[in-house]
């Protein structure tokens, strides 16, 4: 396997209340997990004290990710404390009062440019960085993903519920990102200068804390050589999570740039669509006609098929697409949990990873 192979998955958690699954301060239980794990990556707080982030250590396949992810959620989940746990949802079922903000110098920054957006923002992401050598491909890598936006976001939608009830959309955590400054859909950047020239532009006018500061859907890693793609929401599931990485390595690989860059106002329609509906969603083909989600998905899969089989991931993918295909997105399995037993019924869900 090549080197430029290599990924790593971050995932975000919250800390919820098991009877009322709304957030909880867990600056307790960062300080005994915070740091390298036992079996490999590692554990950070994120930006409220209500959530963590679980990230790999760099990888080459998908058992490896399972491993580390697996071994860190049991970790949390152990030492969770009572009357508690930990959930790995792109939004919470509700949220009351204003959250506390972890402690960090970046973190302040963030939070006095958001203002009172931050009192909504208990938001869950699924990121994964590809490892890309040189500037140049990993634009035009970002390119490749970019037009694919759209259909990961549909497959990842986890995040249905604001204010205790249905929000009527199946990425709620979607919408909260597209109120941020430089969110969703990155512009088709011609190369690695504009990119570059373009972020210093927004830090200097201000809607951007520093660098590493943009909630674009897919960009380009301000610490590491990977592209990191951040369209999803955080995963039910650890099986779940790796589909998702699987998908986007072979994006990131495949080594094949369309000839037209999909235009920005149906990528972006296209986007609120997938967070609107899912795998429900209608979309844009590229010959101009509108095609079901899961056309696009199968269109999507057929073009990174030689990548997939080289990184030897092909069959795991086509299994766990057939099976998020019968049982439904996170969305769609949150909310039939809480139609059939409510906050108890989802509860048990979050703690089924």
């Amino acid at each position: 396997m090549s080197e430029r192979a290599r990924f790593g998955v971050e995932e975000e958690f919250l800390l919820l209340d098991d009877s009322a699954l709304v957030p909880l301060s867990g600056s307790g239980l960062v300080d005994r997990v915070k740091g390298p794990a036992p079996a490999g990556g590692t554990i950070t707080s994120e930006y409220l004290t209500s959530q963590f982030e679980c990230a790999t250590d760099p990888v080459g396949t998908l058992e490896a990710a399972g491993h580390q992810l697996s071994a860190m959620r049991r970790l949390l989940a152990d030492l969770a404390p009572p009357h508690s746990l930990v959930a790995a949802t792109g939004a919470p079922l509700a949220q009351f009062g204003a959250p506390l903000i972890s402690a960090s110098a970046h973190y302040d920054d963030v939070s006095t440019l958001l203002g009172q957006l931050t009192r909504q923002h208990a938001v869950n992401g699924l990121h994964v960085h590809v490892e890309v050598l040189g500037d140049e491909q990993r634009v035009q890598a970002l390119r490749r993903v970019r037009g694919w936006l759209p259909v990961l976001l549909a497959l990842s939608a986890n995040s249905p519920f604001t204010y205790g009830v249905a929000s009527g959309l199946a990425s709620w955590r979607s919408i909260l990102i597209r109120r941020l400054p430089v969110s969703w859909a990155p512009p088709a950047f011609y190369d690695a200068d504009e990119y570059h020239r373009t972020i210093d532009r927004l830090v200097r006018i201000g809607v951007l804390p520093s660098r590493a500061s943009t909630s674009w859907a897919v960009r380009l890693s301000e610490r590491f050589d990977t592209v990191e793609v951040r369209v999803a929401d955080a995963q039910l599931r650890v099986d779940d999570a790796l589909l998702l990485a699987a998908l986007m390595r072979a994006i990131v690989v495949a080594g094949e740039v369309p000839d037209a860059a999909p235009p920005a106002a149906e990528l972006d329609a296209a986007l609120w669509s997938a967070a609107r509906h899912g795998m429900h969603s209608r979309l844009f083909a590229p010959d101009g006609e509108v095609e079901e989600a899961w056309e696009a998905a199968q269109r999507m899969l057929d073009g990174i098929r030689p990548a997939l089989e080289e990184l030897g991931d092909s069959a795991f993918v086509d299994d766990h697409l057939a099976r998020l295909r019968s049982e439904g997105t996170g969305s769609e399995r949150q909310l039939r949990a809480h139609a059939s037993g409510g906050v108890d019924a989802l509860a048990h869900l979050y703690r089924r990873w």
